[in-house]
């Protein structure tokens, strides 16, 4: 199968800096007595080549943690860095530069256009970023996720975890540094995400950073490391375990 090689650390970083780090983050959405605390101090660094899933019950900051971290949002405080820079100094030219050129996200609803092929839909973040897509490196983002054969067709004409997997493509058709999925597997069935699974795997095995939020414990076995949240704080974290190990900490959060 083709491999995309990940992206060589920009000249902006150093090799040994971290993926991603989130320093003392604090994310407030609205003002006065209706505000929300999301995020509250959150601190880590993602290590480069790291497959890390953030987990929580509903509320707890799993989608906000994924918004600020990949520059989505920004935080009310704190400081948020790719590699060594630091995304808070960035003016929104730049962070919508840097997202483009140097982030990936996959979605659960895949977000693939309709009446564009498999083949123009991978092509697409180049397309944005005013560059034209080689054919060569759009086959080859395709064979990455199995679907070198199917360049022509639709995503109408695809099953939907073969939609999820032109999603990946595309996200990858940039060599981003860092690839955010948001909860991926989540409009599958169990077949078709374990598919979905096994791929982030290998991309992580291969030297892609991963950061995918889920809530589903079978899925977070597939990473390296889980990340707990709870009440927009870090709850505590696993290293490889299992889904069981995963359910009883999750089923625990707050006592």
């Amino acid at each position: 199968m083709t491999r995309l090689h990940t992206r060589p650390p920009a000249a902006d970083q150093s090799p040994a800096a971290p993926a991603v780090s989130l320093r003392e983050i604090r994310k407030v959405h609205g003002t006065g007595d209706r505000s929300v605390v999301a995020l509250d101090g959150v601190t880590v660094a993602l290590s480069r080549g790291s497959f890390t899933a953030i987990m929580g019950p509903s509320g707890s900051g799993k989608s906000s943690f994924l918004h600020v971290a990949a520059g989505l949002d920004r935080p009310t405080s704190g400081s948020v860095s790719v590699g060594d820079l630091e995304l808070g100094k960035l003016s929104e030219r730049r962070l919508t530069k840097l997202r483009r050129q140097r982030i990936g996200f996959v979605f659960q609803a895949f977000n693939l256009m309709p009446s564009l092929t498999v083949a123009q839909n991978i092509g697409l973040p180049l397309r944005l970023d005013r560059r034209r897509p080689r054919r060569a490196e759009v086959r080859a983002a395709a064979d990455r996720v199995g679907l070198g054969t199917r360049l022509r067709h639709y995503p109408s004409q695809l099953s939907g975890g073969q939609q999820q997997r032109v999603a990946i493509a595309r996200a990858l058709i940039t060599r981003p540094e860092v690839l955010f999925a948001d909860e991926p597997t989540g409009a599958l069935d169990i077949g078709n995400g374990r598919a979905v699974l096994m791929l982030l795997r290998e991309l992580a095995d291969d030297g892609q950073t991963v950061v995918m939020v889920t809530h589903d414990p079978a899925a977070a076995t597939f990473a390296d490391r889980v990340i707990l949240l709870a009440d927009g704080r870090i709850a505590g974290s696993l290293d490889h375990p299992s889904a069981d190990d995963v359910a009883e900490r999750l089923a625990h959060l707050g006592d």
